[in-house]
């Protein structure tokens, strides 16, 4: 079984790269004469065509839970941050495939440094930091989070900060509670239970199941960081549990 795995990933992996090379070269000539929603649309479309990959080729099927709770695309100036788990590769390019605003992601600047993906990326509305520099980062962050939240862009940031292993739980930072406070804006918490089929660090691909379960979004105005983290961090987790319940040992005196 293992083996099978391993020729399908090796194939999706191909699959990835067959597709991205054109794909990029295409966002990087048109971003010359289109940049914004027309843009972000385009790169979209390839991370729509990996995730259909993931699926066609490995056997990886998601469902989505609470779509509803977020607003619409016709709610054009109705922002909000997302705030979800963070368990492997796959919800980087399924959340903008999914979500019907544009996201913007807050990354590290080295992955502007990848061939034909970051070349892409950067020509988009995101935030790169050079994590390096703590005080100049937060401060782009808050700069730039603000700028794309009144237009109407959605920012995403995973509070764990990196891929957490399945059945664990990382440090939840402040980081996008305090964007969400800044800006007025609420913050969505997220379950996803990616790692059940891509493990954390690894391109080796299980067939099954991604949960990808959104909470109702959290009111920020008046909030202290940390409170309003506390909250997304008990609901992210109590919904994980439910989500992936193997994954998560009983706790003592449960």
């Amino acid at each position: 079984m293992r083996l099978v795995w391993m020729l399908r990933s090796a194939l999706f992996i191909a699959f990835l790269l067959i597709t991205l090379m054109p794909w990029a070269i295409v966002a990087v000539v048109f971003s010359i004469f289109q940049r914004g929603a027309p843009m972000y649309w385009l790169c979209a479309g390839w991370l729509k065509t990996a995730i259909w990959g993931a699926k066609a080729i490995c056997g990886v099927r998601y469902r989505v839970q609470g779509m509803e709770r977020l607003p619409s695309a016709a709610d054009a100036n109705a922002a909000v941050l997302l705030a979800p788990k963070h368990q492997s590769t796959w919800e980087t390019f399924a959340f903008p495939a999914l979500m019907p605003h544009p996201l913007a992601y807050v990354f590290k600047r080295e992955l502007l440094w990848i061939p034909f993906f970051g070349w892409a990326i950067g020509r988009m509305d995101m935030i790169h930091i050079d994590r390096s520099r703590r005080a100049e980062a937060w401060s782009k962050v808050l700069s730039q989070g603000k700028s794309l939240m009144s237009r109407g862009n959605w920012v995403i940031m995973f509070p764990e900060g990196t891929r957490i292993p399945r059945g664990k739980q990382g440090d939840y930072k402040t980081g996008a509670a305090r964007l969400a406070i800044a800006a007025g804006v609420p913050i969505a918490p997220i379950a996803v239970t990616s790692a059940r089929c891509w493990p954390r660090k690894s391109w080796l691909l299980r067939p099954g199941l991604i949960e990808l379960s959104i909470g109702p979004p959290i009111a920020s105005v008046g909030r202290r960081p940390d409170d309003l983290m506390a909250e997304v961090q008990a609901w992210i987790e109590a919904e994980m549990r439910r989500l992936d319940p193997e994954a998560y040992p009983p706790q003592p005196g449960a």
